[in-house]
C-alpha cells in the first residue's frame, strides 16, 4: 500500500485520489472519516472525539497515525487518547504522517486517520 499527499485537500492511496478525510485500516481497507460525529459534539471536526474513534477500532493495530491536516488542526481529545493508551500514537501534519505511514506499513499493523485539508 502506497500513500501520497500531493497537497491541501487531496490524498492518493494506491493511485486513487480522495478529496475527503480518510481512515486506512491495517487490512488496507479505506473509508471516509466519520467526522460528522466529532463535529456534532464539538462544533468542529478538528477534535477527534472518542465516539468517532471507536468507529475505527474494528481491526487489531499496533500504531495509530493521525494526519492532523496541512496546518495541523486535527487533534485527539484526551478521552480519545485514553482509548488507545496501550498503542503507539503518532500525530503529525498530514504530509509527514503519510511519510511515516509509508515507512511503517508492512512492518507494523497501522491504523491511520488523515485530515486532508486544514
Amino acid at each position: 500500500m502506497k500513500l501520497e499527499y500531493p497537497g491541501f485537500g487531496r490524498i492518493v492511496i494506491n493511485g486513487e485520489p480522495y478529496e475527503h478525510d480518510v481512515v486506512v485500516y491495517p487490512s488496507g481497507k479505506v473509508e471516509e472519516r466519520k467526522k460528522w460525529i466529532s463535529k456534532g459534539k464539538h462544533g468542529t471536526s478538528h477534535r477527534l472525539d472518542p465516539e468517532e474513534l471507536r468507529e475505527y477500532l474494528k481491526e487489531e493495530f499496533d500504531v495509530l497515525i493521525v494526519g492532523t491536516g496541512f496546518y495541523g488542526y486535527l487533534s485527539l481529545l484526551p478521552e480519545s487518547r485514553e482509548l488507545v493508551r496501550e498503542k503507539d500514537v503518532i500525530e503529525l501534519p498530514t504530509g509527514k504522517a503519510v511519510e511515516k505511514f509509508n515507512e511503517l506499513v508492512g512492518k507494523k499493523r497501522v491504523l491511520a486517520v488523515f485530515h486532508v485539508t486544514c
